[in-house]
């Protein structure tokens, strides 16, 4: 049976993980058709609506400046789904590089690699990117790059170990004979092969990513107003907690179903990709 048959059946047993595809799927094809579904222009101002509850008119309520919530929350999941892409996708090509060379070279460049990810590791993630966030002028941009450069250690360690027991299976032995480059070897032949964890890792990752950028605009270093996410909402829903609930529920609530919802796939996804548990089941 095809290989990809057999992880998507085995994907498809996870019920919970299957719900949480399709929400993801929902979410990302809100994201992108953002522009269009959009009842209001997330950015517009109406005084006569400041902190309208839920109605007709607007469905999930307006906030201080009498924007609508609805609109602001489907944008800012645009917002909410790049940073949590881009910045995994700069975590996991980190990653990979340096979890490659430690695996596959071992020995000094195994040690002085691992104690770099070590080191790394040492510090509070997010305080450091607080830290990185206050020097530089706080955009999507920014926040992006930051949360990626920071964000890449564990996806080194998965690929280190893949590397130590992928390099001494028998096909790397015949590339060898026949002269391959390691650079190719690399690349071609073993990381192939390693990627399965790195994939879980990602949708993990994301996760991650999300709620990381919801707490930097939560505390003003992220995404700045009038540009909607998640985070600043949050901050005018905390502002007006005692007036407008609606600003910090489904807001709160988007973050929580998106956030779940990843993690759901990624433990899908984890089951799926895992050969001990083919090899049980075979048994």
């Amino acid at each position: 049976m095809n290989l990809l048959k057999v992880i998507g059946k085995r994907f498809t047993r996870n019920r919970l993980s299957v719900g949480g595809a399709v929400i993801v799927l929902l979410l990302v094809t809100t994201a992108v058709l953002a522009p269009f579904i959009a009842p209001y222009d997330p950015t517009a101002i109406d005084v006569y609506n400041v902190l309208s509850p839920p109605g007709k008119a607007h469905l999930l309520g307006t906030d201080e400046l009498g924007r609508d919530l609805l609109s602001r929350i489907i944008w800012g999941s645009r917002v909410s789904l790049k940073v949590g892409f881009v910045a995994v996708g700069i975590a996991i090509m980190i990653g990979i590089v340096i979890g490659s060379m430690a695996g596959f070279y071992g020995g000094r460049t195994d040690a002085i690699l691992m104690r770099f990810v070590d080191i790394m590791l040492a510090f509070p993630t997010f305080f450091l990117i607080l830290a990185v966030i206050a020097i530089l002028e706080p955009n999507i941009f920014t926040i992006m790059a930051v949360i990626g450069v920071t964000s890449w250690m564990d996806v080194a360690r998965l690929v280190r170990a893949e590397f130590l027991s992928l390099k001494e299976r028998d096909f790397v032995d015949a590339a060898r004979t026949l002269g391959i480059s390691n650079t190719r070897l690399i690349f071609r032949h073993i990381l192939p092969n390693a990627l399965s964890p790195v994939f879980v890792a990602a949708t993990f990752g994301v996760a991650g990513a999300i709620l990381i950028e919801s707490s930097l605009s939560f505390l003003g270093l992220g995404v700045q107003p009038p540009d909607p996410s998640w985070g600043n909402i949050l901050t005018a829903g905390k502002d007006n907690i005692e007036v407008a609930w609606w600003l910090s529920l489904y807001t709160g609530l988007a973050i929580l179903v998106t956030v779940l919802s990843y993690n759901l796939v990624g433990e899908g996804l984890r089951d799926a990709l895992d050969p001990r548990l083919w090899e049980a089941e075979r048994e």
